[in-house]
């Protein structure tokens, strides 16, 4: 931990935060002490049925019906909130409409940019919904979607869900296969998609893949396809998405209970079938208010891009700025096409207030000598999130000194399964390099030992001790529970076990050491992953690393530290001691690794995250094929190179 800050809010920061005047609004209402933000974390953890209600109220939440008591029910699993409210996400988005401004702007490569007004996604959404409706789908029902990150994803989204439909949807990266395995698994009526996608310079042709994916959802009894890439692309037996949207119709949002689905998400799937993870209209419109204003801070004035995809829990979490009014952005192609720095290019020219990445990304950026506050005018921004793995304090520092000294660094972890942020940032908190700043509001986050035990200053499971709305209402084909039961709450029964290594500081912020079920056990002693990673990644020599912790059959235990070498960089005994050195410096000697490889590249899910489980199991012995669905990897030719190396 460093000492200082590299960030501290300004009394104006303080005041005018939207999570300032949430603090007020609660202290009137209970007269409670909620004088500083981890005050109100307290407040908001200790007592969650009257934090919610204040949400609720707040945010002028809405119910056809007496929605009832906040949290009727504490169990986890099985909470329940609100017990008879019945609302809409929809109804909400456009509750906060802005008539004559953009509610979506769309950039993509080589594309021209496009804005689309809140009346004419109003008309597009009502237009959509009809026309889906005529096809038979219902409340209950599905609707699927194989596109790029475009606006008519989010339409789509949007008309599915006004219908109390349930969505789900896949970016066109993923194979017809791969798509099929997520997106069968519903029997959806209607199918959404698109004639291709644009990445790296290129165009990608999707219409022999969606024609694929079609005929393996058994025909839907609808298939709309956008054309993206050709305007003049038609597909026989489908209609063109001017059909489906042309329409004149009233958009007439359908009140439905608060538990009722929305939308079904899936886990990475590189272990099996992917899980679908199912998730309320209302357990959802109140996290994602709450995370959006009173975390990030974003409201009617803002313009947010998060740099993601349909397949990707932040592409829901960015359409949620629809929610508190924001511009969003939708982007398809790379962050780093024609230049490195074409991220900040479009903060620059679309006037992004609120910008969202990776850590790889921020660490490309930074060895490819790119200096966006010199190249770009990025005088609009005014917050940086970055979630997806780790954030090493240079790279946060990095941030600081390169984007902007006023612009704050707010990394964040969550996941999938509540579709949000467990631990993140706020404009009223302080940033330290390389740790999360605090708790979110109403997360009850707590780091256990392996019997259970609260701890502070050492690495724990992150646990969650008190239910959330956003928290799954259920898995996918799972009537009795069991599996959403296993996936959390089987180690420490009636706690949310998430699988992350996390330190709780004495100041309140939270260090991340990467997956718990990767961990390294070297003599006793657990380790995380993303701890060696932060010193490895740094060095200019090697553009990304991958550790795993080995079980040997004679009982020992090997360590190996693969490397993907920077271009004209060779892993001769220099580097490697350079390595090990840096290693046991910055991290500690227990930290370095037996062996040092050099691997042809890192495989990794599609979202991004590195394959640590999976490939250690096929180190211990497993068969690739059967431990990997390839078909979930970005570069699947990698996996056979691990298991030759393996073997």
């Amino acid at each position: 931990m460093t000492a200082d800050p590299q960030w501290v809010p300004t009394e104006s920061d303080v005041r005018d935060a939207v999570v300032t005047d949430f603090a007020r609004f609660v202290a009137r209402r209970h007269g409670a002490r909620v004088d500083d933000y981890r005050a109100l974390w307290r407040w908001s953890v200790a007592d969650p049925a009257a934090f919610w209600q204040d949400v609720w109220d707040y945010f002028e939440i809405r119910s056809a019906t007496d929605p009832g008591p906040a949290l009727a029910d504490g169990a986890m699993p099985g909470a329940v909130w609100f017990p008879g409210a019945t609302l809409n996400y929809v109804d909400h988005v456009f509750r906060n409409a802005r008539p004559g401004t953009p509610a979506i702007l769309y950039a993509g490569e080589g594309a021209t940019d496009i804005s689309v007004g809140w009346d004419e996604l109003r008309s597009a959404v009502a237009g959509l919904a009809a026309t889906l409706r005529e096809h038979g789908v219902g409340v209950g029902d599905r609707v699927v979607g194989y596109l790029p990150n475009i606006p008519e994803a989010v339409v789509a989204f949007l008309a599915t869900a006004s219908l109390g439909a349930v969505w789900a949807a896949c970016g066109q990266d993923y194979s017809a296969p791969a798509a099929l395995d997520r997106l069968g698994q519903l029997e959806p009526k209607a199918l959404i998609t698109a004639d291709g996608y644009r990445f790296g310079g290129k165009e990608h042709d999707r219409l022999a893949a969606s024609a694929d994916l079609r005929s393996g959802l058994s025909s839907p009894a609808l298939t709309v396809v956008v054309p993206h890439l050709d305007p003049d692309a038609v597909v026989d037996g489908t209609l063109t998405w001017a059909e489906a949207t042309g329409r004149d119709a009233a958009l007439e949002p359908v009140a439905v209970p608060f538990d009722h689905p929305l939308w079904v998400v899936f886990s990475s799937g590189t272990t099996g079938l992917p899980k679908g993870i199912v998730h309320g209209h209302g357990g959802v419109l109140l996290e994602h208010v709450k995370s959006l204003a009173l975390q990030l801070d974003i409201g009617r004035d803002d313009t947010l891009f998060w740099y993601t995809s349909p397949s990707w829990m932040m592409w829901n979490f960015q359409t949620a700025g629809l929610l508190v009014g924001a511009t969003i952005v939708c982007y398809d192609g790379s962050p780093s096409y024609p230049t490195p720095d074409a991220l900040w290019a479009l903060v620059s020219r679309l006037g992004v207030t609120v910008v969202g990445t990776s850590p790889g990304y921020v660490l490309a950026c930074d060895k490819a000598g790119v200096v966006p506050v010199r190249e770009h005018d990025l005088s609009t921004l005014r917050a940086v999130g970055v979630t997806g793995s780790t954030l090493p304090a240079a790279s946060s520092l990095w941030l600081s000194e390169n984007v902007g000294r006023r612009v704050p660094v707010m990394s964040i972890t969550g996941g999938t399964d509540v579709v949000s942020a467990f631990v993140g940032g706020a404009r009223s908190v302080p940033v330290w390099p390389g740790e999360l700043s605090a708790p979110c509001l109403g997360v009850a986050v707590d780091a256990f030992d392996e019997s259970g035990q609260p701890v502070r200053g050492e690495v724990g499971e992150l646990v969650v001790t008190a239910p959330m709305p956003s928290m799954p209402v259920s898995f996918w084909n799972d009537p009795d529970g069991k599996r959403y039961r296993e996936a959390y709450f089987d180690v420490f029964p009636g706690v949310w076990r998430h699988g992350d290594w996390i330190t709780i500081t004495d100041r309140g912020t939270v260090l991340m050491h990467g997956r718990s079920d990767s961990t390294l056990n070297r003599n006793g002693i657990r380790m995380g992953s993303a701890d060696i990673y932060q010193v490895v990644e740094k060095l200019p020599e090697v553009a990304e690393a991958l550790v795993v912790g080995v079980d040997l059959a004679d009982g020992g235990y090997w360590m190996p530290l693969f490397v993907v070498l920077s271009e004209g960089a060779e892993l001769d005994d220099a580097l490697k001691q350079r390595i090990r050195g840096a290693i046991r410096e910055q991290a500690s000697p227990r930290h370095v690794p037996d062996d040092i490889i050099e691997a042809p590249g890192i495989p990794h899910t599609r979202t991004g995250k590195k394959l640590e489980v999976p490939l250690k199991r096929i180190f211990q012995g497993a068969d690739a094929d059967r431990t990997v669905d390839r078909s979930a990897v970005d570069d699947p030719d990698l996996l056979d190179w691990f298991a030759r190396h393996g073997r």
